[in-house]
């Protein structure tokens, strides 16, 4: 346990020196709103499930679950997608604790 903390120390400390942003750097999702109608994810891993009116996304921390009417998945990678539709929620399931 106290390796692994020392290896994320250093790799901290190498981060803040090169200025690399945090989820550039990490596996952590990041999530862009605008408005009522986009949701652009960053760093999930794969599409658990997809219909019009419910995308569910795995993530290195959980899972997203998005909400709403005439969803679809746009500009897609291995990385990022765009959601547009008629977003009505976004709820979360924790899957690793810390």
């Amino acid at each position: 346990m106290r390796k692994k903390r020392n290896k994320r120390l250093k790799q901290n400390r190498f981060e803040q020196i090169l200025e690399i942003p945090q989820e550039i750097s990490s596996q952590m999702p990041k999530l862009t709103i605008m408005g009522f109608e986009e949701l652009f994810v960053e760093n999930y891993k794969s599409i658990l499930e997809y219909q019009d009116f419910y995308v569910r996304l795995s993530t290195s921390i959980g899972i997203i679950n998005i909400n709403g009417f005439e969803l679809k998945l746009n500009e897609m990678t291995n990385d990022d997608v765009l959601i547009t539709g008629k977003i009505e929620g976004i709820d979360f399931e924790k899957t690793i604790d810390e």
